[in-house]
């Protein structure tokens, strides 16, 4: 979420930002490194953004000591609208499995395998790609996919472990989550559907994309992005329209 907050002020930034944030990674009810990494960030880029996003070590909670390195370039104009309305069909589906002093348990093999199993049923494509790590402060987990359509959207789903939560269930969850995403004919994630709010309420000219459902989150952020940025937003059915601000590094915001 930290890592998040920044890049808004950093793609306006007067050089490069180098940010080194110390945290918990994976758990629920917050952005995770992966969705951010292999969903968002790729997004933004088509936008304009150039943002690189580095795990140099997990973490989890609640002891946390996960470290993340996050370069953002500024932008040298107003970031570029996004235009997501024709998704296709999903062609490919990629994950990773990534388990903390759980190797002996095989979390993350048989979070891969069952997640697999579930998504094939529904895509042609499907890989996961499994990581082994001992370096995090504690034992975790975290399971992540994403799927990318002929028309080159992005969506993604992703869940952390806790205690008492199999790996199994975890596999269940994210591939009913993406299933859900994608089988509601979107552009987007749950997650992103307020997610690019922002960034669109910033560009010059305007974005529109479908979402699978018009969340209160949803309504929250065109909301605020309306009253404190200016920008006019409008919903049709399940798809946002974003008219942008053409917001650069020379504008400031007046605000009242």
């Amino acid at each position: 979420m930290l890592a998040f907050t920044l890049i808004g002020p950093a793609l306006f930034g007067r050089q490069a930002s180098r940010f080194s944030i110390v945290g918990g990674l994976f758990q629920d009810f917050a952005p995770s490194f992966f969705h951010m990494q292999k969903v968002l960030i790729p997004l933004l880029g088509r936008m304009g953004a150039d943002i690189k996003l580095i795990m140099d070590r997990p973490g989890y909670v609640p002891k946390g000591g996960g470290l993340i390195t996050m370069v953002v370039v500024p932008l040298s104009g107003p970031l570029k609208p996004l235009q997501m309305i024709q998704r296709g069909a999903i062609e490919e589906i990629r994950g990773i499995a990534l388990s903390s002093h759980l190797s002996q348990q095989k979390v993350s093999r048989r979070m891969a395998d069952r997640c697999m199993q579930l998504l094939l049923r529904q895509v042609p494509d499907c890989e996961i790609d499994i990581m082994e790590d001992s370096t995090a402060a504690q034992r975790g987990a975290a399971l992540a996919v994403w799927a990318r359509s002929r028309e080159n959207c992005l969506l993604g789903a992703d869940q952390a472990g806790k205690p008492g939560r199999r790996s199994e269930a975890i596999a269940d969850f994210v591939a009913r989550s993406l299933i859900d995403d994608f089988g509601s004919g979107a552009c987007t994630d749950r997650h992103l559907a307020d997610q690019l709010i922002l960034f669109a309420a910033l560009a010059d000219g305007t974005s529109e994309y479908s979402v699978p459902k018009v969340t209160d989150h949803v309504r929250a952020n065109l909301w605020l992005v309306e009253k404190i940025l200016g920008a006019h937003t409008e919903i049709k059915g399940k798809i946002l329209k974003v008219s942008g601000i053409a917001y650069k590094t020379s504008n400031s915001l007046h605000l009242s």
